[in-house]
């Protein structure tokens, strides 16, 4: 398979320099090498919220699904209980998971239920023209703050460490190779991961030289401490001019949720109510 076997026919919409054509390269790339790799497309399901991000669903040929603003990840959390054999990923922007969301991410990474979550973090409310998000800089002047926001950004990363998620990494819209191997490890890995992706709006809120003079990728860190991972997701606070670390953070082996749901005996009693509803169904 190529990646081009992967697009359609919808006309992308995106601005001119969006970052959300990076997260859609980077991601067609992984999915490329992964079921090259023997993984079939029909073993994966893609779910997107509200947003410029959720574009990107209609721009790959993949089964898909349309979630509501903020509700992204119970969706993924549906599909993966339905059907565990299949790989979930949701893309979601920084106002739809870190805000109106926020309360999914934590306790799907709390509960450890295997789906990928690409957040495309530009930090600004792009398609409704620059409102600020929970991760823009105290400061920030945008439509609805013309006098600058009065709050401090929160840190996603340490949100997410804190609540248990089994993969957290953070990328660029600069740098397909670092965002497609992060991609591909964050949706094989068994468990809740995270991968903060710093996606540049353009037209809202051009962030591409700031990052460009701060990131670094990580060199020998132990992704395995959670206390060195926390530092790092420390080190930049989303309101200084500190070094911006990128790859991936933390991540550890722990059983998920779908596996203790299964093993309850839960799922027979699902799989048996289904076949009580499809025969009364079919009897009517």
């Amino acid at each position: 398979m190529s990646a081009l076997n992967l697009g359609t026919y919808a006309q992308n919409t995106w601005c001119p320099g969006c970052g959300n054509f990076a997260i859609l390269s980077a991601f067609r790339m992984a999915i490329t090498e992964l079921t090259g790799e023997g993984a079939g497309v029909e073993k994966f399901a893609l779910v997107s919220g509200i947003g410029c991000h959720a574009k990107i669903v209609d721009y790959i040929n993949m089964n898909s699904f349309y979630s509501i603003h903020g509700r992204v990840v119970p969706v993924a959390e549906a599909i993966k209980l339905a059907s565990p054999e299949i790989k979930v990923i949701g893309f979601a922007g920084d106002g739809d998971a870190y805000g109106e969301g926020i309360e999914h991410l934590i306790f799907a990474a709390k509960r450890n239920i295997d789906i990928t979550m690409i957040i495309h973090n530009n930090r600004v409310y792009g398609l409704t023209t620059g409102q600020y998000t929970p991760t823009s800089p105290l400061g920030f002047k945008g439509r609805s703050t013309p006098h600058g926001t009065k709050e401090l950004p929160i840190n996603p990363l340490e949100v997410m460490l804190a609540s248990g998620a089994a993969f957290l990494a953070r990328g660029t819209s600069h740098g397909l190779p670092l965002l497609k191997k992060i991609f591909k490890e964050a949706i094989m890995h068994k468990g809740f991961s995270l991968v903060d992706v710093l996606q540049v709006c353009v037209t809202y809120y051009n962030m591409y030289e700031y990052y460009d003079k701060r990131v670094y990728e990580l060199q020998g860190h132990n992704t395995g401490d959670y206390n060195q991972a926390l530092n790092k997701a420390r080190e930049w606070d989303y309101n200084t001019d500190a070094k911006i670390a990128l790859g991936v953070f933390y991540k550890k082996t722990a059983p998920t949720f779908e596996e203790n749901f299964l093993r309850t005996g839960e799922r027979k009693k699902i799989d048996r109510d289904l076949k009580v509803k499809e025969f009364l169904k079919n009897a009517i």
